[in-house]
């Protein structure tokens, strides 16, 4: 039991993380910033839905949203965006869910078993959220080092030259701990729901043989005039 609460509060603090991290890192503006700022005097950061350029002397930023969402984007922007909303809303929904099977949550107290179902549940949630968190951030971070490379590699400076940033990072890094706190919930988890499974059965058997033996016992001291009577009445009924 013990082993059981220890792995649902890792698997736990690590959707939290890992959710929070997911939201962050698609919300945030820094997915792509510019190499060169030893050389400029602002810093440019590129998101996912805006750009935002802080000047690096009085701290002053100011943010230009792109588009709307029925222009014309990238393939790399808008499948990024699709990838990494997806992920926050099955990390999302995979935290929710491993916080109802908590055993110290009172939420269907006397069902140990559903509760356990519960959080193979959230554990499948949280792998599949890892799946497009990776996918998105590493691909996005892969496409900007390929395209800054192929630059340098023919000395082409247009201006202004980008790397990945910290929300990238934060994508990369919330998708790895959803992995792990599935991982945790799915493969751990599983152990435990095949013992109450075991467990459960047992005690529905000694119920069942107690409440037999009740009845037994209780038919066996019936009082003789008792049952002789029920035995005339069985035969007037007949007649």
């Amino acid at each position: 039991a013990g082993m059981k609460f220890f792995l649902q509060y890792v698997g736990c603090v690590f959707a939290f993380f890992s959710a929070g991290f997911l939201i962050i890192s698609t919300w945030t503006d820094c997915w792509m910033v510019n190499a060169d700022d030893s050389l400029e005097v602002s810093t440019k950061c590129r998101g996912l839905w805006w750009e935002c350029v802080t000047n690096v002397f009085d701290g002053i930023q100011t943010c230009d949203e792109y588009d709307s969402i029925y222009a014309e984007h990238s393939v790399k922007l808008v499948l990024t965006r699709a990838m990494m909303i997806t992920a926050d809303i099955l990390s999302g929904f995979g935290f929710l869910f491993l916080v109802l099977g908590l055993d110290c949550v009172k939420f269907l107290p006397d069902e140990p078993l559903i509760k356990l179902r519960i959080c193979l549940a959230s554990g499948v949630m949280l792998l599949l959220a890892g799946l497009p968190g990776i996918t998105g951030s590493v691909w996005y971070a892969v496409d900007v080092y390929v395209e800054r490379s192929s630059l340098l590699l023919h000395n082409v400076f247009l201006g202004i030259q980008y790397k990945f940033g910290w929300s990238c990072w934060l994508g990369m890094a919330g998708s790895f701990g959803c992995f792990l706190s599935g991982s945790l919930l799915t493969c751990c988890m599983y152990l435990f729901r095949e013992t109450s499974s075991g467990r459960l059965h047992s005690a529905y058997s000694l119920r069942k043989g107690y409440f037999s033996a009740t009845t037994i016992v209780t038919n066996a001291h019936l009082p003789s005039s008792q049952t002789a009577t029920s035995k005339m009445y069985a035969v007037d009924t007949r007649v």
